[in-house]
This record gives structure tokens, sequence and C-alpha cells, in this order.
């Protein structure tokens, strides 16, 4: 007899499960799209579904990582590349089977421990919902060894899709089944193939009520769509850190107040996914800046979302755009700069690492069917090239233009035409950062010897390359020899970036400068807000 509490899965079952979950939601994703009616009938929870479990497999390399390390990494990948409600809510099924792991629980434990989190994090939890599905197969799952407990809960699950019609007035009317629900099903399903050997399912649960196929019209979907089981404009979701269990209970009951579907989850660690439908976009940020610091903000305007039913797009991918370009950058006064010029942000804060599945998720949000994507550092290229991969197999299509810095791809952006053939504008914005030269100055803190003399604390240092150029006594004179130096190499714009601090005065007195040293030379100077340096300077 296998023990009660037999480990629920070890390193490489996980992975495999997460990858079987992935490709069911891909095989599935646009029948979950299409029945989608609940919260809103925005028909994108097989999208986001899709998308939440691709940012979990991100992680699931086992890389000699122990059973409950992984876990608790994949887990943490779905919560950051979490996708709209029912992406919020499979966060926390990975949750569930993380936090068995590493106390060495059953699946039935981990079903518990799941259904328990997403319930919780959820402000009005409604009946015939993915919350149901998940309560269901965590009862039929508990106490039984892995291979029964999959397949019990899987089963479970399939009935309790059949049952969500006649459990929500909102899916009665439209004929369907729930769709996260579903989505869930799925995912179970995946775990009960891998290890019994038995084939996934290809067609989805039917309503009992019914019996007919769980699909209606285009127009009675738009019709659901229309009478709305939601007053609100928008859906807007941003990630937390370093918040508490108190404080992340607070907000939700505020955002409980400012509008509906609200959800917050956490990894446990102090990085929590929130989820709200609201009308007051700036209500609800500034509730979460009243507990942290909001990340990773994405804003959906139901409006823009394409109907249900509509002929679907490729797996994972819902585009209201042709085009975008998508720039990772590091402080506000950049992330604005750059959306003024047209870009889609990742915004970071100092010293934040950016992951694949962020990225990736990112990518996403642009809902563009091409996507140039500026990493903005060297360092960030492999991680670009990743999440591009990532988002090229949830149907969109992606090139990285390679940008050392900031300026770079401000430079790229500068050239970008939306107009203009793909491919052209491609090479038009990888020709503008290649041609595009950067330098920046920072202010020694110890005595060094550098390759243009010995620096005392307090001078100011010119950087090019990676090595000292210059050595100034002050900012205003540093300045102007980086830039000198700079364009003895020719030049026709000059853009300086001012840091946190510097006064506007620095920009002022290099702008005038210039003007007279080098008449036919534009000079651009905007406030980058950066702390790392001073000022950075980009001759192109």
């Amino acid at each position: 007899m296998v023990p009660a509490h037999e480990p629920v899965l070890d390193a490489a079952l996980f992975v495999r499960w997460v990858a079987a979950a992935a490709e069911g939601l891909e095989r599935h994703c646009a029948e979950i799209d299409r029945i989608n009616v609940f919260p809103v009938a925005d028909g994108d929870t097989g999208s986001n579904m899709l998308l939440t479990m691709r940012s979990a497999v991100a992680e699931a390399e086992p890389r000699d990582r122990r059973a409950p390390d992984l876990a608790a990494a994949v887990a943490k990948g779905a919560l950051v590349g979490a996708r709209g409600n029912s992406g919020v809510l499979l966060s926390q099924v990975l949750r569930g089977v993380a936090d068995a792991v590493a106390r060495g629980g059953d699946l039935g434990d981990a079903l518990a421990a799941a259904a328990t989190a997403a319930r919780s994090a959820v402000s009005r939890p409604r009946p015939g919902t993915m919350l149901t599905v998940l309560d269901e197969a965590a009862a039929a799952a508990a106490g039984k060894e892995l291979a029964d407990a999959a397949t019990a809960a899987a089963d479970a699950a399939e009935r309790a899709v059949r049952e969500t019609t006649a459990q929500l007035p909102e899916l009665a009317r439209a004929g369907v089944v729930d769709a996260g629900g579903l989505g869930l099903y799925v995912v179970l399903d995946a775990l009960a193939g891998l290890v019994t050997g038995r084939a996934p399912t290809e067609t989805v649960p039917l309503p009992a009520t019914t019996g007919r196929p769980p699909l209606r019209s285009r127009e009675a979907l738009v019709g659901e769509r229309e009478g709305g089981s939601t007053d609100f404009e928008y859906e807007v979701m941003y990630l937390l850190d370093g918040v508490s269990s108190r404080a992340a209970d607070a907000l939700r009951d505020e955002l409980d107040q400012l509008g509906d579907s609200v959800a917050v989850v956490g990894d446990g660690s102090g990085t929590w996914n929130v989820h709200v439908h609201c009308s007051d976009i700036g209500a609800v940020i500034e509730a979460g800046l009243a507990v942290g610091r909001p990340r990773r903000i994405t804003v959906v305007r139901f409006a823009d979302t394409p109907a249900p039913g509509a002929a679907p797009e490729p797996a994972g991918a819902r585009f209201v755009k042709a085009r975008a370009v998508l720039m990772v950058v590091t402080g506000s006064e950049i992330a604005q700069l750059a959306r003024e010029a047209g870009a889609d942000v990742l915004e970071r804060g100092p010293d934040e690492p950016v992951e694949p599945a962020a990225l990736a998720a990112a990518i996403a949000g642009t809902r563009a069917r091409h996507v140039v994507l500026l990493p903005g550092e060297s360092e960030l290229t492999a991680v670009a090239e990743r999440a591009a991969g990532m988002a090229r197999r949830a149907g969109q299509d992606v090139v990285v233009v390679p940008t050392s810095s900031v300026l770079q791809a401000l430079s790229a952006l500068a050239v970008h035409d939306p107009h203009r053939r793909a491919g052209d504008d491609v090479v038009a914005m990888a020709e503008a950062a290649a041609g595009t030269r950067t330098a920046a100055l920072m202010v020694a803190e110890s005595e060094a010897l550098t390759w243009v003399g010995r620096c005392e604390p307090g001078d100011v240092l010119g950087i090019a390359d990676g090595e000292v150029v210059l050595i100034a006594p002050d900012l205003a004179v540093g300045a102007l020899w980086l830039a000198h130096r700079m364009l003895t190499a020719g030049g026709e714009i000059v853009t300086a970036l001012l840091g946190a601090g510097v006064d506007d005065s620095l920009g002022e007195g290099l702008a005038a400068d210039l003007r007279r040293t080098h008449p036919e030379v534009d000079v651009v100077v905007h406030r980058g807000g950066q702390t790392d340096y001073p000022l950075v300077l980009g001759v192109e």
C-alpha cells in the first residue's frame, strides 16, 4: 500500500505536468475563449490561462534544484506572469502544489491548499466558477495515492464543469459551461494523462442541463457582453513586492469598493498579483501605492477586446493592433519619455532583474501581432531572445533589436515608422541603434587607478565602453569634456539624460556650449531620472 502522504510529484514529473498542461491549454484555447462570458464576455480566458501556464513553464527547468525549490519557482513564474482573473487563480493552483511539495503532502493536500488560497484571494466568490470546480477536484483527490488522486480530480472537475451552467445565470443564458473551470479541467486532465497513460481529452464537457454543445451564436454572446455581467470599463493588473498579508487583505477590501472581480494573490514571500475590473484606473493604482510600489501595471479596456465567437486568433494571442515597440526601461521618467515617443513599456526598478516570463507577458500585453523588442541593456539581450521565443510560440511575431543602452533604444524608437514595411522598419531601427555611441559620467567614491590616471573621491569620471576615459573636477566640466570627446568621431544629434537629483543647469550649460562650438549638431536634453549616472550622453 502506498502511504497516504506519498510526495506529490518529483521534479521531473512536475516539469512534464506544467508542459503538458500548457500544451492542453493551447489545444483548447480557442474553445475556452469562445465560451467566455463570465465575469466579462471578453473572450480571453483560454488565452490568459495559456499565457499564465507558459510563464510557469519558463521556470520549470530542474537545473539541479530540489523539487520544493523547483515547484516554488514554477508557482512564482505563474504568479508574476498571470493574465486576467483566470490566470491569477490558476497561479494559486500551482502555489498550492508548491506548498504541498514543501511539506511532503499528497495531491489531495495540494489541491485543497490551492482551493483555500484561490477562494481567499477573491473578494466575492460565486458558485459555478473555477473555484467550484477546484473545490470538487480537491475533495475527490483527498486521501488517495497519486495516480488515483489525479484521475479522481480530473473526473470530478469534468463533472463539476458540466454543472456550472445551471449554477450561474450568466452561463445559463449563454448556454455554456464556465470557461475558467474548463481550463482548470484541461490542466488536471493533463496530469491524469501523465500518471496513468490515458489520452488527454479532445472534447469539452457539455452543460449537464442541456446535453447540447456549449456554444451559442456570435450574436448571442455579444449580447451577453452588452447585457453585461459588469458595469466597469477596464481590467487593471499589477504586481506588488514586500507587502504583508494584512496589507494585502486591506487592499483587497478597498478594491472591492472600487470594482469587481477583485483578486489579490501572493506567492508566500511578499510578492502579490492584483486584479480588478473598474472604471477609475487612478483610484485602483493609488490603492496599491498606499501599501507598496505597483509595477508591471497593465490596463485593458473591455471595449477593445474582440467579441466572443469571432474568428479565433492564433492560440494565446489577442491582437488589437498590427505593430508595437516594447522597451525595457528603469525609472518612471524614462518610462514616460518612451511612452510619449510611442512605445509600450516594461518598467523596472533599479537593479530589479527581468525574468523571461515577465517580459513575455509584457510582449503579450502589447496586444500587437508584430512586436519589436528593445531590451536597453546588453545584459538583457539573452533574456529578451528567450522571452521572444515564448511569445512566438503564443502566436506573435517578435524581433529583438539589440540595444546596449536606453539611448540606443530611444534612437531606434525615433526612426520607427508603423507605415513602413515591417522588415524595413526593423532594419532602420537596428541601424539607428548601432549608429548611436553612448557614454556617461559618474562620481568616484574612492581613490583608484584608472586608464587615464589616479582619481580621488569626488572626482567626476567619464565612462565609455566600460572604461574610464577622462577625469574632471566637476559635472559641468566633465559633461563638456565628454561631449567634445565623443564628437571627435562626428555626429549630428547629441542627446543628454539628466540623472536623479541633477540640476537642470547642467543640461542647459552643455546645450549652450555645444550650440556655440558645434553649431552643426542638434542637442536634446531630457530628464532621465537614472540613479547610477548623473549624466548619460548619446551621439548619433
